[in-house]
């Protein structure tokens, strides 16, 4: 029984022996990381730096890109390459040379994507069809034609075919320096064009119609345009491939605009966030193996975008909440403010004491958000409180609810003598504009609206004044 249990031990032991010397031999992520982070090796090099410029010029194009409304535009740009690397092989090996040669191959993708761009741009000017027809079309025939054409070259006796899928999905592993170099100078180009085109494309993003009616060539500067997003899709075609190099046109600009209004920040916004994105995705794959370059590149920018989604100080989720939050709030005190004037003011007295049962009745209001109005009222000293719990405007609280009384009224008057709002139904609608007025529209409210009351330091309440003179409309 002992012997067996040796021999039973024993065979466990060489069992488990080689899985051990293979754990000891595979290094860990941390240390993949590691050496990944520092450059050690010459292929982490080229691959970083090359990505790294791809997402530069891509994350800057795109900005245009995506304030064009052309963010399709860039997949079936994508799409549109393939038949012209098929091509390339096909015309390549036919006359003896090496098709599989990088360079041959980037620039017939590069003339059927400029092709794509002619035709997507006859068929906006020259027909009825709309844009989004025009891109379902050129993306689905120029990519049937590349799937056909790279299984033509398959069958081809004179050369192999074999690799040319890999632009499809990318391959950034296979980078060298020459390829580095092109990105290089094409990112150089794009940022540089943008740059000095930097105040035309603006015009042509915010408002083509202006920019065509003060002479500027729109048709030139949109083929521009265009001809600079073929040039970043085929670049981008050995790292992230022909399908996902749109996320890389798209993503960053998306994310920049999350955290910006001003093109002339979101434009270098956009430039840093694809060149972040280019290389932290080239570092997690190199330190994770068998992870594929490309993907990894678009998921984190994904993440990036995500992170702007909910933190983005223009348009993130959080800030829009506490916007909406504080809106509510200035809302709920208008309200309460008015309330306690109209009282006062219906009364006839320049100061009225109101019972709570009495405000809880103006409005739909439930006990514990009026209570909570009245004592942030109360902090900001705009209400009192007596002995007896009634409630009460102080000065400060009256000079307030006059400002927000007036501009409610001016509001009202505007929309009952220019917009053709019932009387009955001005309220309604006044309350849902009212507490977003800036000073330079109510301004313009009381030029417009010419009751003979209109500047007086209260208008009287519309609702109560005979039917008013519809007059010019403005």
């Amino acid at each position: 029984m002992k012997r067996a249990a040796l021999i039973f031990g024993l065979l466990l032991t060489i069992a488990a022996a080689p899985a051990e010397a293979a754990a000891q031999s595979q290094p860990s992520i941390l240390d993949n990381l590691q050496r990944v982070l520092s450059l050690r090796d010459y292929n982490t090099r080229v691959v970083i730096a090359g990505v790294s410029l791809l997402g530069l010029a891509a994350g800057g194009i795109g900005t245009f890109l995506l304030l064009r409304k052309r963010s399709l535009t860039a997949d079936a740009l994508s799409h549109a390459t393939l038949p012209g690397i098929a091509l390339a092989f096909i015309i390549t090996t036919a006359l003896g040379g090496d098709g599989r040669a990088l360079v041959w191959l980037l620039l017939g993708a590069f003339g059927t994507g400029v092709a794509a761009v002619g035709v997507i741009i006859l068929i906006r000017h020259t027909t009825r069809i709309k844009e989004d027809a025009a891109l379902g079309i050129v993306l689905s025939v120029f990519f049937g034609a590349g799937a056909a054409l790279i299984k033509l070259a398959e069958q081809m006796p004179q050369g192999s075919a074999a690799g040319l899928d890999r632009f499809i999905l990318g391959r950034a592993a296979s980078m060298i320096a020459a390829d580095v170099q092109a990105i290089a100078v094409v990112t150089v180009i794009v940022l540089a064009v943008c740059t000095a085109f930097f105040k035309e494309f603006r015009l042509l993003c915010f408002d083509q119609s202006f920019a065509g009616a003060q002479g500027w060539p729109v048709l030139l500067l949109d083929a521009l345009l265009m001809g600079m997003v073929v040039a970043v899709t085929v670049i981008g075609l050995q790292s992230v491939g022909l399908v996902l190099v749109v996320a890389m046109l798209i993503t960053p600009a998306a994310a920049a605009r999350l955290w910006t209004d001003r093109l002339s920040i979101m434009f270098p916004l956009a430039a840093a966030m694809g060149a972040l994105g280019g290389a932290a995705g080239a570092v997690v794959s190199a330190a994770a193996e068998r992870m594929p370059t490309g993907p990894i590149i678009v998921l984190v920018c994904s993440a990036l975008f995500a992170a702007s989604l909910v933190f983005g100080s223009k348009r993130g989720l959080l800030v829009r909440a506490v916007r909406h939050m504080h809106l509510r709030r200035r809302v709920a005190e208008q309200h309460l403010l008015r309330a306690l004037w109209e009282m006062s003011e219906n009364a006839g007295r320049v100061e009225v004491r109101s019972t709570f049962a009495r405000l809880k009745s103006q409005r739909s209001w439930s006990a514990l958000a009026l209570r909570r109005e009245i004592s942030r009222l109360r902090r900001r000293g705009w209400v009192r409180l007596d002995a007896q719990g009634d409630i009460s405007l102080t000065n400060q609280g009256r000079i307030e609810a006059q400002r927000v009384v007036r501009n409610h009224r001016l509001w009202e008057m505007y929309l009952i003598t220019h917009a053709d709002i019932a009387p009955t139904h001005v309220d309604r609608d006044a309350d849902q504009i009212e507490h977003v007025l800036p000073p330079d529209l109510i301004e313009r409210l009381e030029g417009l609206v010419e009751a003979s009351d209109a500047r007086a330091a209260m208008p009287a309440s519309p609702h109560e004044l005979p039917a008013l003179a519809t007059g010019d409309r403005p």
